[in-house]
């Protein structure tokens, strides 16, 4: 499927990028102040945002802080076994092959039209051992080998909104299969206003594993802003001082939450089951500019 270039006027390059995919209306729209970056946006939601002379630099805010939780999960440099649920324009994919060389990724992708629009304007090194497979996450997740993945990464939207079937304490135990024992799983949620879905997620993550944090803006924790939190869940002690310096010193800086604090957050909310589950809220108007 080829793209569709649209010109800026005079001065103006490059072009914005316009197809349709899967999801609708998508477009790479060209960052002014990076000469080599480029935002996705599909139905007026930003999705990605990949700078591809500087594949370690993260745009937006969310992925930054998903950054954190890859550098933060093995040693600097240390190659990592990692499952993407949710591909975009493979921004987090490209960061963990460039900041640890000799990883092995998987990126499950149910937008094939996206990943040929992503794949044509925006390629990634052939040397990257990358693979992206088109199909549901959920039922993707299903084929990965028991135990194979140092970090699975959720990032999965369709109308903007977090499918039902991936919110669920029976999509946590297929995670908790694939992971090592030292492994984690980290998403990125939107919520907003009264943040019940939120809190529900943080209720499932909970049960499914000892350790949970949850990073975001405090205007979105406080339920004044619709906007992006990231969770992080584990079996295992998760480095929370460190992942709370990186996000206290990001440029638009965030609080990350856990143990009591995040208890007292969560206030008691169920666990969501598969019977339960719903997506996630859809984003109010206007909420992306």
């Amino acid at each position: 499927m080829a793209g569709r270039r649209e010109r800026g006027g005079r001065g103006r390059t490059p072009e914005a990028v316009t197809a349709q995919v899967g999801g609708g209306a998508a477009a790479l729209v060209p960052d002014r102040e990076r000469p080599q970056a480029w935002a996705l946006v599909v139905e007026g939601a930003p999705q990605s945002h990949v700078d591809l002379a500087a594949p370690d630099h993260l745009g937006f805010s969310y992925q930054r802080r998903l950054g954190h939780v890859i550098d933060l999960t093995a040693p600097p440099g240390a190659p990592l076994r990692v499952v993407h649920l949710g591909g975009g324009a493979l921004t987090l994919a490209r960061y963990t092959a460039y900041t640890r060389p000799r990883s092995t990724q998987q990126v499950i992708e149910l937008d094939t039209a996206l990943v040929e629009l992503v794949r044509a304007h925006l390629p990634w090194e052939r040397g990257w051992r990358i693979k992206v497979r088109g199909g549901d996450a959920r039922a993707g997740l299903a084929k990965v080998p028991d135990g194979w993945a140092d970090l699975v990464i959720a990032d999965v939207f369709g109308g903007a909104r977090t499918p039902a079937h991936l919110t669920s304490a029976e999509f946590l135990a297929d995670v908790r299969r694939v992971l090592r024992p030292d492994g984690s799983y980290a998403a990125n949620l939107t919520d907003g206003g009264a943040l019940a879905f939120l809190r529900g997620q943080i209720a499932t993550a909970g049960a499914a594993f000892a350790e949970v944090c949850l990073a975001a803006d405090p205007a979105v924790l406080r339920g004044k802003r619709f906007g992006n939190a990231v969770l992080w869940a584990a079996d295992h002690p998760l480095p929370v001082a460190d992942l709370t310096r990186r996000v206290a010193t990001d440029p638009h800086p965030g609080r990350v939450e856990s143990g009591s604090s995040l208890a007292a957050f969560t206030a008691g909310a169920p666990v969501v089951t598969d019977a339960t589950a719903v997506p996630s809220p859809a984003p109010p108007p206007h909420a992306f500019g």
